[in-house]
């Protein structure tokens, strides 16, 4: 059992580094910003930004203002006024905002509000929030092995340090608070103990299982949760500590998304493949549904009250639901068009939420089946990208902007 009774320093983390590369890597991302155009900001973008990440995270982006650039920046790194000047002239200068990239934002009668709050460590890359019993919001701050806590009453901010080269895909608080973090970097699935500052690790039993990434309770307090590279889903029982993978049919399906239904059947999506997948909750045998469509990918999913399982088609910019009784599949497509890219979903009251990943800024889409009516609206942090929502207790929604180290709170108006 690891023990850290040491919290993280709540406020900002000097220095640009946040995951130590390997000399490989290093060496290319050197190579690719001396390719970068010509310009007083150009040697900053080598040390400031390529430490952390590649050039292609600058040069496929959407573009934004020297405004933008410079909020973006300084949520990742601590600069002086002057070079965060330099750099943000330069990056509005040579990557301004493309067209093509705005939402197409549609009307509706529901009103919501965004809360959103910024991590203080820089660098590492906070997603996938979750709310605990006691109401406080959970994230993963992946680059920097983190486990961080917010107050959503007073926005006062706890972060843990996980084991080293844990990198934190995903976390999911249990029933008595404890939170359980996929350790995507080293092959294990770890349980934070929130008052004591104690880790229990769990390493997989097969090696192949190097990536943990997204987890799921079912009702009985059982943890599954995806193996993405390795090709797997997995069920770990916290009273034992038993683990058991199964690796599923489809060869590179890169299992992704998943969620429980009311019999406690486990669904799965395949991010490298043009199917979604049930598995029995006592063989862990695994059913594969066909999307009609070969160039699908579906990134996440969520299951109604009624057992349908509503998919987003993230290739194909489309809202798809299953009917597991009959294996009916229909879609519709998702309001911004065309590479939208549908990322995230969850069900509140039977009313699906999701985000179009593509959209700048990133949009956040309701959809009423009974009326096959959409609505949207614009995140207003929406440049750094929102990979996973969770519904909250009183049926309003987590989001985050990973790119930007920020997690929100969607409060749902009517």
């Amino acid at each position: 059992m690891f023990r850290f009774s040491n919290l993280l320093a709540i406020g900002v983390l000097f220095g640009a580094v946040a995951v130590v590369p390997l000399q490989g890597q290093m060496n290319q991302r050197a190579q690719e910003a001396a390719a970068l155009p010509e310009g007083d900001g150009k040697a900053l973008v080598g040390t400031a930004c390529v430490a952390c990440h590649g050039v292609n995270l600058i040069t496929n982006s959407a573009g934004y203002t020297q405004e933008q650039w410079r909020d973006m920046f300084l949520k990742m790194v601590t600069l002086p006024d002057a070079d965060a000047e330099t750099l943000s002239q330069y990056l509005a200068a040579n990557f301004p905002p493309r067209p093509g990239r705005e939402p197409t934002l549609v009307p509706g009668p529901v009103e919501v509000s965004f809360q959103e709050w910024t991590v203080p460590t820089k660098g590492q890359r906070a997603r996938d929030p979750d709310q605990s019993p006691d109401g406080s919001i959970w994230w993963a701050g992946q680059w920097m092995d983190i486990a961080g806590m917010l107050n959503p009453q007073n926005g006062e901010m706890k972060e843990y340090k996980l084991p080293e080269d844990a990198r934190p895909h995903s976390i999911i608080s249990d029933s008595s608070g404890n939170i359980w973090y996929m350790g995507n970097g080293n092959g294990t699935v770890g349980m934070l103990n929130p008052s004591t500052g104690d880790i229990k690790v769990y390493p997989m039993p097969d090696p192949a299982a190097r990536d943990p990434h997204t987890p799921i309770f079912d009702d009985n307090g059982i943890l599954w949760f995806t193996v993405q590279q390795g090709n797997m889903v997995g069920r770990l029982d916290p009273a034992t500590g038993d683990v058991k993978l199964v690796t599923v049919p489809t060869p590179n399906a890169r299992p992704y998304g998943i969620d429980v239904d009311s019999k406690g059947t486990v669904w799965v999506a395949f991010n490298g493949s043009y199917k979604v997948a049930s598995v029995d909750p006592e063989t862990m045998a695994i059913k594969e549904y066909e999307i009609p469509d070969q160039r699908t990918r579906v990134r996440r999913l969520a299951v109604d009250s009624n057992d349908i399982v509503w998919f987003l088609n993230s290739s194909l910019s489309k809202l798809g639901r299953l009917d597991p009784a009959t294996g009916a599949i229909r879609q519709w497509n998702s309001p911004s068009g065309e590479n939208s890219q549908p990322y995230s979903i969850a069900i509140i009251d039977d009313i699906i939420w999701y985000n179009e990943s593509m959209r700048r800024p990133d949009t956040l889409v309701r959809f009423d089946p009974q009326t096959e009516q959409f609505q949207s609206w614009a995140i207003p942090a929406g440049v750094g990208s929102l990979r996973h929502m969770r519904a909250t207790s009183d049926g309003n929604l987590l989001i985050h902007q990973t790119a930007t180290n920020m997690v929100g709170l969607v409060t749902i108006e009517n």
